[in-house]
């Protein structure tokens, strides 16, 4: 398998991004190449602290970095050189299989759409996150590719997200919903309702309306929506997630007794955290795009990186793209007949 790594893309890069790259690496010899995209001396110095270096790992100088508050599509015309444009090409030319970047999203997503094109089937590409729940893990899609979108649209991310559900995460016959503000099949606005009327008629596992609190409830595998819908969720989870964890340590330092009963549950709330880690995936896969892509998120560790680069091993291993294509073709002949 043949990755290509935007060296340069996230808070941290590009110790950790090498770091996580080397990891990956060492850890999955079907690795054949593993490009390290960027400025060559910066990579090159991170690559001299490892103790062990991987043969498969290759260098690939880009000159230009797109920064995080850089508009994507202005940044992609004036930097021809930079390290997300430049990792892109590598899938494009078919010399990479797989992208992984930490970097400006707008700016990975809108290489991959205008540089790979989309899959037949699919008008634009989706980004899926995992989102934690009671019950395993819940994709939801779009997380924030495509903010003004089509009934059409949001089907299409209910089909690409169940393939990915069903693939990667193993989840047998995924149950997929549509984001609404009820689970009334009347409830919503024209676009759910719509795209409620396209999901039902398609052979996916559909269960109708869902809530954003059955995300996390476990009541939903798959949640489709758009991408402004879908970013807002993301982002408040985020937050709240944060704000629960301030409260409860600010809660258990209030004084020695209740100090003392924190330890004695730190075991419970590593575990705790451990099941919401974003880190355990790596990133954000982005579903539809004629090639692997993911998508880290800016504050990406090692062990993000490597989990990153892990799973888009594993979408090149299970053919997901290829299992994509089938599944719309599917969808559009039964709507044909």
């Amino acid at each position: 398998m043949k990755i290509a790594v935007d060296a340069m893309g996230g808070d941290f890069a590009p110790e950790q991004i090498v770091l996580g790259a080397v990891k990956a690496a060492l850890a999955n010899k079907k690795i054949t190449k593993l490009f390290l995209v960027g400025d060559e001396s910066s990579i090159q110095k991170e690559l001299d602290k490892q103790s062990s270096v991987p043969a498969c790992i290759e260098i690939c100088h880009a000159s230009e970095v797109i920064e995080m508050d850089e508009s994507p599509a202005k940044s992609l015309r004036a930097k021809k050189d930079s390290s997300i444009g430049r990792s892109v090409d590598l899938v494009k030319s078919g010399e990479a299989e797989a992208v992984f970047s930490a970097g400006n999203t707008g700016a990975v997503t809108a290489a991959a759409t205008l540089k790979l094109r989309t899959l037949e089937g699919i008008d634009r590409p989706a980004i899926a996150t995992i989102m934690p729940s009671v019950s395993g893990h819940c994709v939801m899609c779009d997380a924030g590719a495509n903010t003004d979108c089509t009934p059409e649209l949001i089907k299409q991310f209910g089909i690409m997200a169940s393939v990915y559900a069903e693939k990667i995460l193993k989840i047998k016959n995924p149950r997929v919903g549509v984001l609404s503000i009820g689970e009334e099949e009347a409830k919503g606005n024209a676009q759910t309702k719509e795209a409620f009327e396209l999901l039902k008629n398609t052979n996916l596992n559909f269960i109708g309306n869902v809530e954003s609190r059955d995300i996390f409830a476990g009541n939903a595998d798959v949640v489709a929506c758009d991408g402004f819908v879908g970013n807002v969720v993301l982002k408040t989870s985020e937050s709240v997630a944060k704000t629960m964890s301030l409260w409860l340590k600010q809660a258990f330092t209030k004084n020695p007794f209740r100090m003392l009963a924190a330890l004695s549950l730190k075991g419970a709330f590593k575990e705790v955290k451990k099941q919401a880690d974003p880190e355990a995936h790596g990133g954000a896969p982005l579903l539809g795009a004629n090639g692997i892509c993911i998508i880290g998120h800016g504050s990406s560790s090692a062990i993000a990186v490597q989990n990153g680069i892990r799973v888009a091993c594993e979408e090149i291993e299970t053919k997901l793209n290829e299992s994509i294509s089938a599944a719309v073709r599917e969808n559009m002949l039964e709507v044909s007949e």
